[in-house]
């Protein structure tokens, strides 16, 4: 399997995805609440239809999971797939906020080989391709993140999903130096980690598998480091699809 083809081939379509996402949003969204509570609308769904479709064209031997579909979930013993969020940070998305993004992440015997996220409302695509070639293509330039200098620095930025910090991530923080912290939310935190403007991310247990697989491709890929807690790599085709507990690390302080 040619990753750089399969990549390449899409990232025009995840452009043209991020241009269906603002254009929706324009028009007005139709919003619903889920079963779990958490927000979906109309643009979600109608991205996820579109990239699955180009995906599917590409790869049509390789099944997608989808957090807005109930498609291939029950699959048990996954080993090579696609992990698709269409729309992550819907609640920004649907508020007329920038930090949401287009995800896929491609999982080959469990481990993440590629990985796409456009953040549209930002104007950054960011794509990866086994180690050496993730991307960001933005203001009409790719730059290889894997060759970008890093300024090192000895207070090290950090990036949360929440403004309370708690006592187990506090810790870690203390370990490694964390000197300072700002909140983000969505995969865009992989993006920014891999491209040095921060140094890192912690969190505990919570989300999905398809929450952090493109994002995981696009940093490991940049030359940065994803493990749990205790320093294990985080593998794909779990049962349930649950993350463990999380540490991403730029190649600034590897």
């Amino acid at each position: 399997m040619k990753f750089k083809e399969i990549v390449e081939s899409l990232v025009e379509n995840f452009l043209e995805a991020g241009d269906l996402a603002i254009q929706l949003r324009k028009e007005g969204l139709v919003k619903k609440i889920k079963s779990d509570n958490t927000p979906v609308s109309n643009g979600d769904l109608e991205v996820n239809k579109f990239i699955s479709n180009k995906i599917s064209k590409v790869t049509p031997d390789l099944p997608i999971i989808s957090e807005e579909t109930s498609d291939n979930k029950a699959i048990k013993n996954l080993k090579n797939f696609w992990l698709i969020d269409p729309i992550d940070g819907t609640y920004d998305y649907i508020n007329g906020l920038e930090e949401f993004t287009i995800n896929a992440g491609l999982i080959i015997n469990n481990r993440p080989v590629a990985g796409l996220i456009n953040a549209p409302a930002k104007k950054r695509m960011f794509y990866s391709y086994e180690k050496g070639n993730s991307f960001e293509f933005s203001d009409g330039k790719t730059i290889n993140l894997s060759n970008k200098p890093f300024n090192k620095s000895e207070n090290l930025k950090f990036i949360s999903y929440s403004n309370k910090i708690k006592p187990e991530i506090q810790k870690i923080y203390d370990d490694l130096g964390v000197k300072e912290n700002i909140r983000m939310k969505s995969s865009l935190k992989f993006c920014v980690v891999a491209a040095g403007e921060y140094d890192g991310y912690v969190a505990e247990p919570r989300a999905y598998e398809w929450d952090i697989a493109a994002g995981h491709a696009i940093l490991e890929h940049a030359g940065g480091n994803v493990t749990d807690f205790e320093g294990n790599e985080i593998l794909y085709g779990k049962k349930n699809l649950k993350n463990p507990s999380i540490i991403l690390k730029n190649k600034n302080i590897l």
